[in-house]
């Protein structure tokens, strides 16, 4: 199998090549977008219930992670600035179709749970301050293709509801610091609860509560890798990358800490894990006056802007997926007029639905992390493999120790010492198998057509 379509000869050609509409203060605005969102507005509570007052700390540790692999993806996407992450440098160093394969659908699947986990919180506590008439599994199947219908009109119109989305999101963090530096300086808030674990003693039993919070947490950093796959639609990506994606994982890291910090503060981790809208929890404790109802719509807002990106994300990995002879030809159909993957928004609409119809926002969120992990710690070990394949321009190149160490993080925060759910490894593996189909169908229709 060819590695890249320029090679092949397999990209179709009457298919015209995607828009080049962002600029880089539009990435870095989608970076910070995408990893702002369902993770800190809805999946704090339970990160609390898993570790404790102590909620600050998983997300120190999650922010050196995707520090980590943030530096691996950079210099990656600089050597290969095109459509497919992950996958694409996965096939360059391995020259495996069937790992780069199940990397591929393993970080589309990955997007997908994140988007249904956007959509679960979305029909959840916040969208309850408001009504509680619509069914949330309905709602949120609408929400999901809803979404789908704004991807499919073109990634400009995508990426500036991006904009909009992600200045909204950032206002309600902004709002709970706010809250928070108020409490402090009135001396409200239990600061004792900061230091205090859910895990009674010390040892194998507190390390396992840590990492399990943390590989929940994670699910908070994710979406930087996603924004590698808009490379072809990225205007001069090589220079724009690096700032984008470190900036934009700085930021978003530290807004996390300071809003785990005033999230512990004000409210006991136990009331935290038993709403889908934990920091509804936090303005309502907070001693200011604050319409609840207003920061409900905040948040819906920020949710729905994960939701988008990751439906983005999936949608264009179908695309440069088909273009390198991955995926079956139709999935990099383009819609003429608006130039937009087609097939692709509609097969992963149709995974994202299945998916909200039968997962939980605690359970997808972990299902997203767990799948990244896994790709996260092949990511960092391709750009080892790949040191000796040279490239004619200039693009960052990260300290070896960086890939090593994220590697090792990225194992140990998938392994089995991350306390989770037998429903995320059964979620998983169904995905995989799903995947595992996909592959030998396409792999009959190459052979038939003898391209193979």
């Amino acid at each position: 199998m060819a590695t890249t379509a320029s090679t092949s000869g397999a990209a179709p050609e009457q298919q015209p090549p995607l828009k080049r509409a962002i600029g880089p203060k539009l990435l870095l605005l989608f970076v910070i977008g995408d990893i702002l969102g369902t993770g800190i507005y809805a999946t704090t509570g339970k990160v609390a219930g898993k570790v404790g007052g102590a909620l600050w700390l998983p997300f120190v540790i999650g922010f050196v992670v995707a520090l980590l692999t943030a530096a691996s993806y950079v210099e990656l996407v600089g050597k290969y600035p095109k459509a497919a992450g992950a996958a694409l440098y996965t096939q360059k160093a391995f020259k495996v179709p069937f790992i780069t394969f199940i990397v591929a659908f393993m970080v589309m699947c990955s997007g997908l749970s994140s988007a249904s986990a956007a959509a679960r919180a979305f029909s959840g506590d916040y969208f309850q301050e408001f009504t509680d008439a619509v069914p949330p599994t309905l709602l949120a199947i609408v929400f999901i293709i809803a979404l789908a219908s704004l991807a499919l009109r073109g990634v400009s119109e995508s990426v500036k509801t991006n904009v909009v989305l992600t200045l909204v999101e950032l206002t309600g963090l902004v709002i709970i610091l706010g809250i928070g530096a108020w409490a402090v300086i009135t001396g409200d808030g239990e600061p004792s609860r900061l230091g205090e674990f859910e895990a009674s003693g010390t040892g194998y039993a507190l390390i396992t509560s840590v990492l399990g919070a943390t590989a929940l947490g994670f699910f908070a950093f994710v979406g930087f890798e996603d924004s590698v796959n808009m490379a072809e639609e990225t205007r001069d990506p090589v220079r724009a990358f690096p700032r984008a994606i470190f900036l934009g994982v700085t930021i978003t890291g530290t807004i996390y800490v300071l809003v785990a910090l005033v999230s512990s503060l004000l409210v006991h981790y136990e009331v935290l894990e038993q709403s889908s809208g934990p920091l509804l929890e936090v303005v309502k404790a907070g001693g200011v006056d604050f319409p609840p109802k207003l920061f409900a719509l905040i948040a819906l807002f920020a949710v729905t802007n994960s939701a988008l990106i990751n439906i983005m994300m999936a949608s264009r990995l179908c695309y440069g997926l088909a273009n390198e002879r991955v995926l079956p030809r139709i999935m990099g159909h383009v819609l003429r007029r608006r130039r937009t993957p087609l097939t692709g928004i509609v097969f992963v609409t149709l995974i994202a639905i299945a998916l909200v119809s039968t997962g939980e926002i605690e359970g997808l969120g972990d299902t997203t992390a767990f799948l990244l992990l896994c790709v996260f710690a092949v990511v960092n070990v391709t750009v080892l493999v790949l040191r000796k394949d040279r490239v004619p321009h200039a693009h960052f190149r990260t300290p070896t120790a960086l890939p090593i160490l994220g590697a090792i993080t990225s194992v140990i925060l998938a392994s089995p010492l991350a306390e989770r759910a037998a429903d995320v490894y059964i979620r998983a593996g169904i995905l995989l198998a799903i995947g595992i189909g996909l592959w030998v169908v396409n792999k009959i229709v190459l052979k038939v057509r003898g391209e193979e």
